[in-house]
């Protein structure tokens, strides 16, 4: 290829945004992953993945474990046309975050700064971290719930002990990037091999789970159902996820030109769907045991993870199905902290330009999660615990909508991404998704408070 050639595709994905993006997203790991630039389909593909189960880590936190504990024991297999619709939406979202990083070499955080004015910059920075926040709160009383489970360590003991997961943050970072998407991986298998054998000891219904995925009526006319749905909905498409995959495509060395940057959207793409098909699994299966071992034997009002755990061992009729869930409920909290902290970083380097040292980051993040779960954890107890996991879900859903509509805009925007700008079929669903969550977060938000 010519220099001229090169001059012409930098020059078709040049985007007019208002200043140049002089510091790449998460500088210290930016393009520091190689890939192959010959070679088989599966060899290329190898370079591209990671991040997309780090992104999948949000669609399996102990946050969405309640709604779907709750909807299997309450409903059966009903439910799982929700978890599979709203599994296809985040696939789409997820594609959308690749490819704004990878075009414009900014993740989204850096987009929105370069767009929006600095007040609005200011508010959405704010709700992002709100939001982040919530997340860890998740996270970290999942992790303090899987402890009490497992080792019987008091609550406010185990949330305490999640601060020190910084360490291992810290220790991951130092060895490399690869090394925090191999370790993740790890965790998620732990979690679908958990999973995948207590379907096997819970017998689930083949017709049930096939009927499941087809959508119902009932889901609408039902209204309790509809609310557990919308629950479901509302938790799933993770608002910091799509800050996190628009930065973290960028850490591998794909050349800046326009074969370069559309083979690394392929890959990136195939790499997050084939993740959240992983989540979908995880999912279901949550909402297939939850059916199986609680639905039909008439213990229809489970919806706290711990009554789940109690329950399991009893009604399966074996001393391990208990110990399963708790492991995958631990690998659960465990990752989604790690993915958190990066999140963290991206927001805040990303909206205001400044940077902190990796630890304090986390740290920020950690104590304004722990300090309302441990308050509550004294107070309350155990059912405090579950209010605020319940909590945390509602302001996710608040953000959402806050990170969906600029991520839709921006690819949707050809002055932006040039020929890499959405087709017209994947902008109109693009926005009709982005409809589709802002009504139903309303909803679920007005539901929860009036």
């Amino acid at each position: 290829m010519s220099s001229d050639d090169v001059t012409s595709n930098l020059t078709e994905v040049s985007k007019p945004w208002k200043r140049e993006n002089s510091n790449p997203s998460l500088q210290e790991v930016h393009k520091s992953v190689p890939i192959k630039k010959t070679g088989s389909f599966f060899r290329r593909l190898l370079g591209f993945i990671g991040p997309g189960y780090l992104v999948a880590v949000g669609y399996m936190d102990p946050g969405n474990w309640a709604t779907s504990i709750a909807g299997g024991s309450a409903y059966g297999y009903t439910l799982l046309s929700v978890i599979l619709i709203s599994n296809l939406m985040a696939i789409l979202l997820q594609s959308l975050s690749a490819k704004l990083g990878i075009v414009s070499g900014r993740d989204l955080a850096q987009a929105c700064r370069d767009h929006f004015s600095k007040p609005v910059s200011f508010v959405l920075w704010i709700l992002c971290e709100l939001a982040i926040a919530a997340c860890d709160l998740a996270e970290v009383i999942g992790a303090a719930i899987a402890l009490n489970l497992l080792f019987h360590i008091p609550l406010v003991y185990g949330v305490c002990l999640t601060a020190f997961d910084i360490l291992l943050v810290l220790l991951l970072q130092n060895k490399g990037f690869r090394y925090i998407e191999a370790f993740v991986i790890a965790l998620i298998a732990t979690i679908a091999l958990c999973f995948g054998f207590e379907l096997l000891l819970s017998k689930p219904e083949i017709g049930g789970i096939v009927s499941g995925f087809i959508p119902s009526s009932t889901i609408v006319s039902n209204p309790e159902m509809l609310y557990i749905a919308l629950g479901i909905l509302g938790a799933t498409v993770m608002p910091h996820n799509l800050y996190l995959h628009s930065s973290i495509v960028q850490t591998r060395k794909y050349d800046d030109t326009v074969e370069g940057k559309r083979s690394a959207i392929k890959y990136a793409t195939i790499d997050s769907t084939v993740a959240l098909m992983l989540a979908l699994f995880v999912n279901a299966a949550i909402l297939i045991l939850s059916a199986a071992a609680f639905h039909t034997t008439g213990h229809k009002d489970v919806a706290e993870i711990q009554d789940a755990y109690h329950l399991l061992d009893p009604l399966l009729g074996t001393g391990v199905a208990g110990i399963l869930f708790g492991v995958a409920l631990l690998a659960s909290g465990q990752n989604s902290t790690l993915t958190g902290t990066l999140a963290g970083q991206i927001v805040m380097e990303g909206f205001l330009n400044i940077r902190l040292k990796p630890w304090l980051r986390r740290l920020i993040t950690r104590m304004i999660a722990i300090i309302p779960a441990v308050i509550v954890t004294i107070i309350y107890g155990e059912k405090g615990t579950g209010e605020l996991l319940i909590l945390s879900q509602v302001i996710l859903s608040l953000q959402l909508s806050f990170a969906v509509i600029p991520l839709v805009m921006f690819t949707s925007d050809k002055n932006k991404m040039g020929s890499f700008v959405n087709k017209k079929w994947v902008k109109w669903l693009a926005w009709l998704v982005t409809a589709i969550i802002v009504l139903l977060n309303a909803y679920l938000l007005w539901r929860t408070f009036f």
